[in-house]
């Protein structure tokens, strides 16, 4: 679908949206089963919903959506595309809605749904198919809903509630070092560095995460990886300590530790109420894969119609060239439209599930993938996982900076339940980090963000495949999505010696931990560690010899985790802006009778923030703050509780 016509039709039902819940009719003209992207939380009538169309694949050359889904859907068609042996679109419409529509193929011949028995009378003779739009969960009662639904069953883990660290393994704790074995001939920044499980698990028992308010992590991949050097498309050297490189996917990685210590790192962070999610890679695996010798009928060829199917080298990254493209020449693409091929990826994703109790997966590359082995492993988990505790939630990462409709549309009570936000990122290191136009720019963004996506995402301002966030937050700032260049092994950048970067960092994750979402942070940034791009961003994390600014920094998130955790209305309220200028914005968190203010001050001088509470205690200093006018100093922030 061209990234025009699916603006047209989102910008046709935005109007409508205010995101409560998740979720996807694509029963043919009933309404999808109950429950909730969200763990039972409740949905709002007009929230969006993931909807999807599908038409059976046979000699076509092209497939059309026509409907009133849109002003002018019966004029101007949303092309399907070819996807797991069928051709499909996905789309967002209102909660409890109908569509009416047809398809139009090879532009000319008008049909009904085949997989749909319900009609209606088109009006001329003819027939249209009926689909009516749920997001497969109850309705929320007056006053419950708003954005972010209702509550969820007493005993399960509200996932709205969570703050996800991630533990990029190799890099973060040496606690064994009798697994520390470098590959020969790779430089030190881009080979293993002996982190492991046992020194992870001495930071879960130390109740580190505790303190940072961290209640979920992300762990790196866990299988095992061959100990070969890999070519990076930069010309050096690379092991495969992060993960990405599967060589035998029912195997830990050797460098980390073993099955049983893993399954001791998960039970010591279940025991402190800490779920854990895995980094599963399944767009690929490693030439040395057994799988790819065995089956290579289950994996895309390397040439495609003469093409060097390498994405970016031969083939595009994006659509049909995308899914199919290989990342690297020893990394074998899987081929997903083969039923043989996506039941076996699933069944070893179970596999970690069933053997390690993990609690959910941050799925690798989803765009790089079909969309039906999403929908199956759905189905595997609703039917195979106990889940009385919480939902298995499964978020995805799709590198879009700006195209929000592409993260949108893998999003839904059949398919993940959030992406990470790489837009809503861009718009806070832009605006606030950076000092890029105006607040009023941040408040613009917002909303329409707020209710865009039918699921719980996840909001970050730093990961492993950007350079450190503290580079956009210097004086002179870094750009918004560098990949650092020549610095990412020569000269790396150092530590600044100003206290200002690491305070508008903290405005950055004042915002995160304020509203709804879940904030990651990346190990390293609440010490605000420095760093270019792949593979400087990936340092050993310090655990000694931290500067005064990295700790200041540390104290602030421990602050902010604290609040957050004591105030739901953070992160299940509804925000609304209350006052923006140039270098400031306020917001209000509403959840029932319950009301936060949050003020922002970007400006390296003092700067006022209005129409706050008369009488409130500032939660960041325990201090009586009287407004309605309150003057906020430079960097900084208040969060209000009148």
């Amino acid at each position: 679908m061209s990234n025009s016509v699916r603006s047209r039709l989102l910008l046709a039902v935005t109007g409508l949206l205010l995101a409560c819940g998740a979720g996807v009719d694509d029963s043919g003209g009933g309404a999808a089963g109950a429950g909730s992207g969200q763990g039972g939380a409740c949905v709002d009538e007009g929230a969006p919903c993931t909807v999807q169309f599908r038409y059976p694949l046979s000699n076509e050359t092209s497939v059309q959506l026509r409907g009133d889904f849109a002003a002018d859907g019966w004029e101007v068609g949303i092309p399907l595309e070819i996807d797991a042996g069928e051709w499909r679109v996905t789309l967002s419409a209102p909660n409890t809605s109908t569509i009416q529509y047809k398809f139009l193929v090879n532009g000319t011949d008008w049909v009904t749904d085949p997989n749909n028995t319900e009609l209606v009378d088109d009006g001329v003779g003819a027939q249209n198919s009926v689909k009516h739009v749920s997001c497969g969960a109850s309705l929320c009662a007056t006053g419950e809903g708003g954005s972010g639904g209702g509550g969820v069953a007493p005993g399960e883990f509200d996932w709205r509630s969570a703050v996800l660290y991630f533990v990029f393994v190799d890099r973060f704790r040496n606690g064994d070092v009798t697994n520390d074995a470098p590959i020969a001939d790779i430089e030190t920044p881009a080979n293993y560095q002996g982190g492991d499980y046992a020194g992870l698990l001495e930071i879960i028992e130390s109740g580190y995460f505790e303190e940072l308010g961290v209640n979920a992590l992300w762990l790196t991949v866990p299988m095992d990886n061959p100990n070969v050097p890999g070519p990076g498309a930069d010309g050096h050297a690379y092991s495969a300590y992060h993960g990405y490189w599967i060589s035998d996917g029912e195997k830990v990685e050797e460098h980390f530790g073993d099955m049983a210590l893993l399954k001791q790192v998960i039970d010591a962070a279940h025991a402190r109420g800490i779920k854990v999610l895995f980094d599963y890679a399944m767009n690929h695996v490693h030439s040395d894969n057994p799988l790819f010798t065995e089956h290579p009928e289950w994996f895309w060829s390397l040439d495609f119609d003469g093409k060097y199917c390498v994405c970016g080298d031969g083939c595009g990254w994006d659509g049909y060239e995308g899914r199919r493209c290989w990342f690297r020449d020893y990394l074998p693409d899987w081929n997903f439209q083969s039923p043989e091929a996506r039941a076996a990826s699933i069944d070893n994703a179970m596999w970690w599930i069933k053997e390690t109790g993990v609690d959910g997966y941050r799925l690798d590359a989803i765009k790089h993938i079909e969309t039906v082995w999403v929908e199956d492993l759905r189905k595997r988990v609703e039917a195979e996982v106990d889940q009385s505790g919480g939902r298995f939630y499964m978020v995805g990462e799709t590198f879009e900076t700006g195209n929000r409709d592409v993260i949108r549309q893998y999003v839904g009570e059949t398919l993940l339940d959030g992406q990470f936000d790489f837009p809503l990122r861009g718009a806070i290191v832009e605006n606030i980090l950076r000092r890029s136009g105006t607040m009023f720019d941040l408040d613009n963004f917002l909303a329409t963000n707020d209710g865009y996506y039918p699921g719980i995402m996840s909001t970050f301002i730093g990961n492993h495949d950007i350079p450190r966030v503290l580079q956009t937050a210097l004086d002179s700032p870094w750009g918004t999505w560098d990949n650092g260049g020549a610095s990412n092994w020569v000269d790396p950048p150092g530590l600044p010696t100003s206290k200002a970067p690491f305070e508008r960092v903290a405005l950055g994750f004042t915002f995160l931990f304020t509203t709804q979402g879940i904030p990651l942070v990346y190990y390293g940034d609440e010490i605000g560690m420095p760093g270019s791009g792949d593979p400087d961003n990936r340092r050993f994390m310090e655990w000694s010899d931290v500067e005064p600014n990295q700790e200041w920094l540390r104290d602030q998130l421990k602050l902010l985790g604290t609040i957050r955790k004591e105030n739901p209305a953070l992160w299940k309220g509804t925000r609304t802006s209350v006052f923006v200028s140039d270098d400031v914005y306020a917001y209000k968190m509403t959840d029932g009778p319950n009301a936060l203010y949050v003020a922002i001050n970007r400006s390296d001088s003092a700067k006022d923030a209005e129409n706050l509470p008369e009488s409130a205690t500032d939660l960041l200093t325990g201090d009586a703050v009287s407004g309605p006018v309150v003057s906020l100093e430079p960097r900084s922030a208040v969060i209000l509780q009148p």
